[in-house]
């Protein structure tokens, strides 16, 4: 029993972490340059960093469909999101304009479409992104390695609480007044 609750562990940690390291790559190569963008002061350096952005969407076929599993909403359309960047670049690609504030509106415009601002301002994205096209197996995953966690966890403290009871009663033979030595 003792190697099955490590089996469940490894799996949990395993699936926690693959699920996390996909997080991460997703962030250095699409919501951290699309926060760049956001920041960016000039409309060269928002172009670059959106580029870089779209770039890795184009590479990875991560531009339609839908990243819910069960019932769609808009907030997970990923061909609007993407087309929304691309209509972005393009309109930074495209502005002519010498002033100053047309280039400011133009920044401002871009910093809106791809952050939201609440309690927290955050990278506008399809939630699930990350793990897309494979949501549904991931939700799988990561469902499977809660409960394996979970049983590990009741079975190790169950053995545990086992062994002290038995502990307890162990002592509690030997000085028993009614048995002779």
């Amino acid at each position: 029993m003792k190697y099955i609750n490590l089996l469940l562990l490894l799996f949990c940690i395993g699936a926690c972490g693959a699920r996390i390291y996909k997080g991460i790559v997703f962030k250095q190569n699409v919501t951290g340059y699309l926060k760049r963008a956001a920041d960016a002061n000039t409309i060269d350096l928002a172009a670059v960093e959106l580029g870089k952005a779209i770039e890795y969407l184009e590479k990875n076929n991560l531009t339609t469909g839908y990243t819910s599993i069960i019932y769609r909403t808009p907030d997970e359309d990923i061909d609007f999101w993407y087309r929304n960047l691309k209509a972005s670049a393009e309109e930074l690609k495209t502005l002519n304009s010498t002033s100053a504030l047309e280039k400011t509106n133009v920044l401002m415009k871009l910093r809106e479409t791809l952050l939201d601002s609440g309690e927290k301002t955050k990278v506008t994205v399809p939630p699930g992104l990350a793990v897309y096209p494979n949501n549904t197996l991931w939700a799988i995953l990561m469902s499977s390695a809660f409960f394996a966690g979970f049983a590990a966890f009741i079975s190790m403290t169950y053995r545990y609480e086992k062994a002290q009871k038995a502990r307890k009663k162990k002592p509690q033979a030997n000085n028993d007044p009614g048995t002779v030595s």
